[in-house]
């Protein structure tokens, strides 16, 4: 993805349509600019233009300079963006108080589709973890959730890798096993298991479930794994 389509992408996860992000890019870049201007500059006809840069100003991205000609101004993005995020956390905050009741029932089987879903399911079940983590993939999979695996670590949590090489993470229990593809394994707490494919160029779909039968199956399955990793590398052979 070229740097310019990522970040209006990026943009538009802030609450911005592709055309204002398009407009926000070209006010920050250009600084106090009309609407002729960001027409032309953005490629836009100037009734579109004015349109974005009218919604720019409610969503709190820009300004309008009130001089001979109207002008508008850009918020800087660490501005807007840091706004944006602590009126999220405020209404997330209201939504989890107001909850009229929540479902914790992980009995079921859930199929999480494509890259970014199986990243996001990843990373929350890794923050959510208590006590151990067991992990399987290879090691640029692993090394995608490097921060929050040494914060697992740093805050005294058992973390226990399967992984085809090439990744060093200091204070966990690695093994080193064939190569991994793009499967991925993952069980935290003994509760929750999320299995399947994963990354660029694959299927990526994943079953996540915290069904126990399920769990044991696939928590036996990883644990002699690690057994016939022990036995040819001629280590003893223990419970972990």
């Amino acid at each position: 993805m070229a740097e310019e389509d990522r970040f209006v992408r990026y943009l538009t996860d802030f609450g911005l349509s592709r055309q204002e992000a398009i407009v926000y890019r070209e006010l920050l870049s250009g600084g106090k600019q009309s609407g002729y201007e960001i027409a032309k500059a953005a490629g836009i006809s100037r009734s579109n233009a004015y349109t974005s840069l009218a919604a720019l100003v409610e969503k709190g991205a820009a300004y309008l300079v009130e001089e001979s000609a109207k002008r508008y101004i850009p918020v800087r993005l660490e501005e807007f963006c840091g706004n944006r995020l602590r009126r999220m956390e405020e209404e997330m905050e209201w939504l989890s108080a107001n909850l009229p009741s929540e479902n914790e029932s992980e009995d079921g089987y859930i199929t999480v589709e494509g890259e970014e879903n199986i990243r996001n399911k990843m990373l929350n079940l890794l923050e959510r973890a208590e006590e151990r983590v067991y992990l399987s993939g290879s090691a640029s999979c692993l090394e995608e959730v490097r921060l929050q695996l040494e914060s697992l670590l740093s805050s005294g949590k058992k973390v226990v890798l399967v992984t085809d090489g090439g990744f060093e993470l200091p204070g966990a229990v690695t093994y080193v096993s064939g190569p991994k593809g793009k499967q991925i394994g993952l069980i935290t707490d003994s509760k929750y298991v999320l299995s399947g494919e994963y990354g660029q160029g694959s299927m990526n779909t994943c079953l996540y479930s915290g069904q126990r039968n399920f769990v044991t199956v696939f928590k036996n399955a990883l644990a002699n794994e690690i057994e016939l990793i022990k036995i040819r590398k001629g280590e003893k052979v223990k419970d972990e």
